[in-house]
């Protein structure tokens, strides 16, 4: 049978096809490049295809945002900053409290008063002659001698004035023998701190 176009034998061979039996396009024609899918999203420097994960759709694990040298919260920072500050200040306080009890301004005298018995002693007796120092209650030596007026005066003489303790009784033991009146002075002399002077008069009397 021909017309129909099917093969009829064996020996049938198609060697020519029509150009209806291409799905592509003509030979003739140049195949293009495909153009550039844009991306969906841009995220910095990442270009991001397709969809992304979505809020509703929880993560596998807890993501936290780890960024290399990000500072602490400021609150928190200075928070810390306070409390360190609060504890030097004190500490310094402490020391400098310390050091003034140790290496600030010593001793200083204030006032300086010498007295004894009116009356005077009694026959053959010593008279108590006292000297009152007032301090400033600072730790310290002072430094004195006492002057009588026979023309006779000791050696200088110390006494050690414990902290806190703002007066000091400097005693000088004038003994008196024979009968007779007999007017005397007696004189402190401070040394140090600062050089002051005090002095009271006083007769003994004796009669035979």
């Amino acid at each position: 049978m021909s017309g129909s176009g099917a093969p009829e034998g064996d020996d049938y061979s198609a060697t020519v096809l029509g150009s209806h039996w291409f799905s592509g396009p003509p030979a003739t024609t140049k195949r293009m490049p495909p153009e550039p899918v844009a991306p969906d999203r841009v995220e910095g420097s990442v270009l991001r295809f397709g969809p992304g994960v979505t809020a509703a759709m929880p993560a596998p694990f807890p993501i936290e945002a780890a960024v290399v040298g990000a500072q602490p919260p400021r609150r928190r920072r200075w928070a810390g900053l306070r409390r360190y500050t609060l504890a030097a200040v004190v500490l310094a306080a402490v020391l400098v409290y310390l050091g003034w009890q140790r290496l600030g301004p010593g001793i200083e005298v204030r006032d300086v008063a010498v007295s004894t018995d009116p009356k005077g002693p009694a026959c053959d007796a010593a008279a108590d002659v006292v000297a009152v120092v007032a301090t400033n209650g600072r730790p310290g030596t002072l430094t004195y001698r006492w002057v009588r007026s026979d023309g006779t005066q000791s050696e200088q003489l110390t006494e050690r004035v414990p902290r806190g303790q703002r007066e000091a009784r400097l005693h000088l033991l004038w003994t008196f023998r024979g009968t007779g009146n007999y007017p005397a002075r007696a004189e402190l002399r401070l040394v140090s701190p600062g050089q002051r002077t005090a002095s009271v008069e006083f007769t003994y009397r004796c009669s035979a």
